[in-house]
């Protein structure tokens, strides 16, 4: 085997622990998990916000799906996303948490600058204001 192959092979050996790689591993290993729980709570705030907001959107239309069921919806697939992400930890997992994030992102933004008529079931829950506190249902 010519030198260049050594080098090749040694090098898909991985690190050792005569090089100090393993204290590297926990530091990274630590780190993703920490990552994986600041996601995870991202997405129960998200959820628990959802939930809370849900029966205010679900008055407006009280028939159909109602915005109060999409919001109900929403912080399931939050929920469930976090679940995932703690359970899994891997690209997948991550993707799965993006996309449900980002969905939730995109909604509010959406709703805040764009009246979006209803489309059939769903309402229209054009809100052009920002405000801190969402009137709670009496």
């Amino acid at each position: 085997m010519s030198k260049a192959g050594r080098a090749v092979d040694n090098n898909r050996a991985g690190p050792t622990a005569e090089h100090g790689s393993t204290k590297g591993q926990r530091r990274h290993r630590s780190g993703m998990i920490a990552l994986r729980v600041l996601i995870a709570a991202g997405l129960i705030v998200s959820a628990v916000i959802h939930f809370q907001l849900a029966p205010g959107f679900q008055q407006a239309y009280p028939g159909g799906i109602g915005g109060g069921n999409l919001f109900r919806i929403q912080a399931v697939a939050a929920l469930l996303a976090a679940v995932y992400v703690l359970i899994r930890g891997d690209r997948p997992s991550y993707a799965v948490a993006a996309v449900v994030a980002l969905s939730a992102l995109a909604a509010v933004v959406l709703y805040r600058y764009v009246q979006v008529p209803a489309i059939g079931p769903i309402p229209s829950m054009y809100e052009p204001i920002w405000y801190a506190k969402k009137p709670s249902p009496q």
